[in-house]
């Protein structure tokens, strides 16, 4: 019997994750909708994260292996697998985290049905508990994106869905990539590219079902464990301007609102910790100038910050 042609490939990059990449692969594996194919992107590991990636190429004619001498970022592996798309659909995951065994039958099926765009899903962060990383609750503003179910749906009509920022809580249609990248070379560079998916689509769905676990490494070497390092604060407080921006661009007023209130209840109070015992002036510097930027924007003054945090940053 010949195998059914594949519908959606997924990206797999990866850099020094030897330790957790099999478990990724093997979510993939565990799919109930088989009709995929993966395309792994060794970005320059130094340990067996590329032997793993070839043993899987090896073994599985669904997985094919890309391998890069000298790292090139996230961003620009992801590009490198978007060239290489001649699926209807695509979407990201990292070879650090795991899907849900349904997520991509849920994800494909939802578009399907509605012809939308894009479709995105919950997902928990997964934390090491003991020896084994264990998933925890969806988070608030995770659940604001995805619940309930909302099928063809818009920014306008949703503007909440602008909180689920992240590359790989997604399956989109291949043509939606024309013309559209990851920026590379910084991090966070998935931020401004799931605003500009928003912004563009004619209409998206969001499902509250799960579909990724989030692995926060145990050893500290996740990409948003390190906003304490000056450059990290940096292309974290560029991309959330970045998204900012698509949105402000698009007239998405409403999503403005929202990311503006999240971004305060959310990301600027660790910043303001962090900013208080940190040795290089500039990281206060950074945060202040990025609060003072959100405060110029027409849509603050609807946003409603948290009275603490409003007294703490002197309003």
């Amino acid at each position: 019997m010949t195998a059914a042609a594949p519908i959606v490939t997924i990206i797999v990059p990866g850099r020094d994750i030897a330790a957790f990449a099999p478990a990724a692969l093997d979510s993939l594996r565990a799919q109930t909708e088989p009709r995929w194919r993966a395309i792994l992107i060794d970005d320059g590991s130094t340990d067996d994260t590329g032997a793993i990636f070839a043993d899987a190429a090896a073994s599985d004619p669904r997985f094919r292996m890309i391998s890069h001498e000298a790292s090139r970022g996230l961003g620009a592996a992801r590009n490198v697998g978007i060239e290489l798309v001649d699926t209807p659909l695509l979407g990201f995951l990292d070879a650090d985290d795991e899907l849900l065994p349904t997520a991509l039958a849920r994800l494909t099926g939802t578009l399907a049905s509605t012809g939308s765009d894009f479709a995105a899903g919950a997902y928990v962060r997964s934390r090491l508990q003991g020896d084994v990383y264990a998933p925890g609750r969806v988070q608030p503003w995770v659940a604001a994106a995805t619940q309930p179910e909302r099928l063809a749906t818009t920014l306008s009509v949703h503007p909440q869905a602008s909180a689920n920022i992240v590359a790989w809580s997604k399956i989109s249609r291949t043509d939606m990539w024309t013309g559209l990248r990851f920026p590379e070379n910084v991090a966070y560079e998935d931020q401004v590219v799931a605003q500009l998916m928003y912004t563009r689509a004619r209409a998206f769905d969001v499902i509250p079902d799960v579909v990724v676990q989030w692995r926060l490494r145990a050893d500290g070497t996740s990409l948003t464990q390190g906003k304490a390092r000056l450059p990290v604060l940096r292309d974290y407080l560029r991309a959330l301007r970045g998204g900012i921006r698509v949105l402000h661009e698009a007239e998405a007023h409403a999503a403005v609102t929202a990311r503006i209130e999240l971004i305060l209840a959310m990301d600027v109070p660790p910043l303001l910790t962090i900013a208080e015992t940190h040795p290089d002036p500039a990281y206060a510097a950074e945060v202040a100038s990025f609060v003072a930027d959100l405060r110029e924007l027409p849509e603050f003054d609807i946003a409603v910050p948290d009275p603490t945090l409003a007294a703490a940053l002197g309003w």
